[in-house]
């Protein structure tokens, strides 16, 4: 078995909502054999994959995959269920799958699998292909030490607990969220302008200055006392004598802690002696040069989350210990409790494992014990002095119980440091007194506190610590900005311009995406074909755009999936046939599946096309409560009446006006010759764009004054949309140059251009050799019917031989012309350039279709006439 393609669907796409990893596989000389007619291999899949047991059939009763496996399944079928099963053990579960023959292709499957953890997924589609493929055959396979490497790799890219809980809060909101790189624990949050930045507890407004200070205990002390926070009194040291002279200057039991450190480490309590405390200074070094000695504090240890400046959380937190049995010692009592579903490692669960170390061994012997020592029934033995959770700790909520004066005192003292996220350390007798009348004190201040104690506590009420971090960095916004996608066979770019330049006129920080770069505010950030997921987060991770307008075109869709959960509004153009044959996309309704994920992800609005029955069954496939606006360049149509009549608002064409409809009240928004991209009202495909255009930005809250000001001054020429009805004047010869290349854009440029003036109309037409047989003969059919002189050139041959799509258009022409001088084969476009404006005279038009570029059409000018090629590249600058 081999795996031919593999790619990954990281947002909506035509499968599923959520990312997927789409692979093509062939099965080879496993195809047409059933789970069930292979001897034993059903029992040794379930034995090494006991999960697969546990599905449920649609009756709601478990083994629903077993089921199927003994009643017969294909293999591709069972790599399917195999892959989800194993990411599951890996890392968090996914169920989505699903798995289709390739047409045409015996043998080959597309086996579509959801994933959470995006570098788990192929590693893990790649065991279960070797799994299934082993036991078919009767092989031995080495289950547990691939399955430990997944476990790896679900670990090292697993997103922490605090992280998940703040996303988690974000997704509740509504708010967008994107993983920076899989290797960071980094996070987008909204889009464009609206964004902020996340790791773990971190925001991107918390202050670096800030989290330097909070990392400097002593320092942070200082800046409390000044605030008016109670401290405990010590001293900074670096030697262990200068410890113990600190020490003896207290009088009292004192604490030693890394100058620096966090999560506890190196943290030693209630040192008395000379001795413990050069022991707690050693264990103290291990974590930094410069070392704290303070003042301990008596009492029970808290800690305190504010977030944006109020109090999110508040927990009593009890060090890492073990309850005597009076049966088992401590290191028995240890290994049971680390048997606890809801300890990991590090800070993989809710509570952290517990380690029996050196620390521990030391704690051990102040209380008299050794870790062989078997505690009595109910005996409280500790393992750490300090009650962090990163070192075993446990926690209880106590929100409730805090006084308003400690309320205040904690919301001043992350003021004081500057945290807008802070964890406040309080060690006191009963956090329900204030602690001026008990002698408590505020011991530290931590950046990046962790919230999995106040998410998930041992006892009493979980709070929603990730939610009040969420509220603090983006208030009431959800953090979106306003994302218009735009998608269709034919139009798609010049839409996307107009939406775009009307935007920009508004005012608005306007980010673009079309087949010719990436725009932000007019300025192109990157060149080249960008219609895809890639390009998309582009701009919606650009800080300086407040509306983003996003070609969208079937490649990027089938390739990535969208970039964007959902968008506020969708415009399909039209859905006419080009690009078929091509990835498992075999069909018009194959493609206007696709162009339906475009129409299904618009929360507020969509735009369909009236005219076109494919779009306008994609009203089926609209979001609840998401808006349907029609346009039609043809007043009296059917469906647009219709969706009129009951209330809908559309666009439309009436006496040479566009006029936009509201429920029962029609208003003129402009007259079609207005329109400069319209030239003059021949460019009726043009018009259809303005329709949809201005449905998107009525949609999108647009006024009608601020519509029309943005098509009014929209030009179509080689700078604001090149290859896009680009006109130009040759010694008398208009030359149109187009990115036509399927027969619907050639039938409505050359219907364009029949109207511009009374002579002859001359085309150099081509089209990618990757289309199928017959759109290419149908290429040439539309072209030979519609030109007087006809070039036909070689573009892309893309798997063809050279000359084999000339050949094919060719074939199409002679089908309605027949053999005729009128048509012209030239494989070389500089030569067909400079032969089709040899056969023009002055008043013909000139079509050059399906260019790369303008200046494919200038360097073949020059040769024999560079004044003329000079005054074309003028206009390009």
């Amino acid at each position: 078995m081999y795996i031919l393609e593999q790619r990954f669907l990281r947002g909506p796409n035509i499968h599923a909502d959520t990312p997927c990893l789409l692979s093509v596989v062939d099965l080879e000389d496993l195809y047409g054999i059933s789970s069930k007619d292979i001897p034993g291999f059903n029992d040794a899949l379930l034995a090494m994959l006991p999960a697969l047991n546990g599905q449920l059939v649609p009756s709601g009763q478990p083994g629903g995959f077993a089921q199927r496996l003994r009643a017969g399944t294909y293999l591709a079928r069972v790599i399917e269920q195999v892959t989800l099963s194993l990411q599951s053990m890996a890392g968090p579960a996914v169920g989505y799958g699903r798995t289709r023959p390739a047409l045409g292709r015996p043998g080959q499957f597309r086996i579509v699998v959801q994933y959470a953890i995006e570098k788990l997924a192929e590693p893990s589609f790649q065991m279960a292909s070797d799994l299934v493929t082993a036991l078919a055959r009767g092989e031995a396979f080495e289950f547990e030490p691939r399955m430990q490497e997944l476990r790896a790799l679900g670990s090292r890219y697993s997103i922490g607990t605090s992280t998940a809980a703040v996303l988690a809060a974000a997704h509740e909101r509504g708010i967008p969220s994107q993983r920076i790189t899989d290797e960071a624990n980094l996070f987008q949050l909204g889009w464009g302008s609206k964004q902020k930045r996340l790791q773990a507890t971190t925001t991107g407004d918390t202050s670096y200055v800030a989290v330097k200070i909070a990392s400097d205990k002593q320092l942070t002390k200082a800046l409390l006392q000044e605030a008016g926070v109670p401290v405990p009194e010590g001293g900074t040291v670096t030697t262990v004598e200068e410890a113990q002279r600190i020490a003896r200057r207290l009088r009292v039991p004192v604490t030693l802690k890394p100058l620096d450190g966090n999560q506890g480490k190196g943290v030693t309590t209630r040192c008395t002696t000379p001795e413990e405390v050069a022991r707690a200074f050693e264990f103290a070094r291990e974590y930094g040069r410069r070392i704290i000695v303070e003042r301990f504090v008596e009492g029970r240890d808290y800690r305190v989350l504010v977030a944006g400046g109020r109090i999110a959380a508040a927990s009593f937190r009890r060090p890492a210990h073990v309850v005597g049995d009076g049966v088992s010692t401590i290191t028995e009592l240890v290994e049971i409790e680390n048997q606890n579903p809801a300890r990991g490692a590090g800070h993989s669960n809710i509570l952290t494992r517990l380690a029996l170390d050196a620390h521990a061994e030391d704690m051990l012997r102040r209380q008299g014990y050794a870790p062989d020592a078997v505690p009595a029934p109910g005996v409280c033995v500790e393992l750490r002095s300090n009650a962090n959770l990163s070192t075993g700790g446990t926690a209880e909520d106590c929100t409730d119980r805090l006084p308003e004066s400690t309320r205040a005192l904690c919301v001043r003292a992350a003021s004081k440091i500057g945290l807008d996220v802070a964890g406040i350390d309080i060690v006191c007798q009963d956090i329900a007194v204030p602690l001026d009348e008990q002698g408590g004190a505020v011991i530290e201040v931590n950046a990046a506190p962790g919230i999995r104690m106040h998410q998930h506590p041992s006892a009493g009420a979980p709070r929603d610590a990730g939610a009040a971090i969420i509220e603090g960095l983006m208030g009431p916004s959800n953090g979106r900005i306003p994302v218009v996608a735009v998608t269709g066979t034919n139009g798609k770019t010049t839409t996307t311009l107009m939406i775009g330049h009307t935007a920009r006129v508004a005012g608005l920080g306007t980010g673009v995406t079309t087949t010719e770069g990436v725009f932000v505010n007019g300025k192109r950030l990157v060149k080249g074909d960008c219609t895809g997921y890639w390009s998309a987060r582009t701009i919606l991770s650009a800080p300086d755009v407040d509306f983003a307008v996003l070609e969208t075109a079937r490649g990027g869709i089938l390739k990535r999936g969208l970039a964007f959960d959902q968008s506020d509004v969708g415009v399909v153009l039209n859905v006419a046939p080009d690009h078929l044959g091509l990835d498992g996309i075999d069909t018009i309704e194959d493609l206007a599946q696709v162009k339906a994920v475009v129409a299904s992800s618009a929360a507020k609005a969509v735009v369909l096309n009236a005219e076109d029955a494919l779009c306008v069954q994609m009203v089926r496939r609209a979001r609840p409560g998401a808006e349907i606006i029609f346009f039609s360049m043809e007043p009296e149509n059917p469906v647009l009446l219709k969706h009129l009549e009951d209330g809908g608002r559309g666009t439309y064409v009436l006496d040479n006006a566009i006029v936009i409809a509201d429920g029962m009240r029609q208003q003129e928004l402009m007259r079609v010759e207005a329109m400069p991209a319209s030239f003059g009202g021949l460019a009726r495909y043009n018009i259809a764009n303005a329709l949809a255009a201005a449905a998107a930005l009525m949609a999108a809250g647009f006024s009608n004054i601020q519509i029309a000001a943005g098509l009014s001054t929209f030009v179509s020429d080689t700078k604001t949309n090149p290859l896009r009805t680009n006109v130009f004047d040759v010694r008398g010869v208009t030359v149109i140059v187009d990115y036509a290349h399927n027969p619907a854009a050639y039938a409505a440029l050359s219907e364009m251009a029949r109207a511009l003036l009374p002579g002859q109309l001359v085309g150099i037409v081509t089209a990618p050799g990757d289309r199928r047989d017959s759109d290419l003969v149908q290429i040439g059919e539309v072209c030979g019917e519609r030109f007087d002189e006809l070039v036909i050139y070689e573009s892309q041959s893309r798997g063809r031989p050279v000359g084999g799509a000339v050949d094919l258009i060719m074939q199409g022409a002679e089908n309605v012309v027949g053999p005729s001088d009128t048509l012209h084969r030239e494989i070389e476009v500089d030569k067909a350039i400079r032969l089709g404006l040899s056969l023009c005279r002055p008043g013909d038009v000139l079509v050059f279709a399906c260019g790369t570029s303008i200046q494919t059409f200038i360097d073949a000018l020059r040769v024999d006439d560079p004044e003329s090629a000079d005054k074309i590249a003028a206009q390009t600058i």
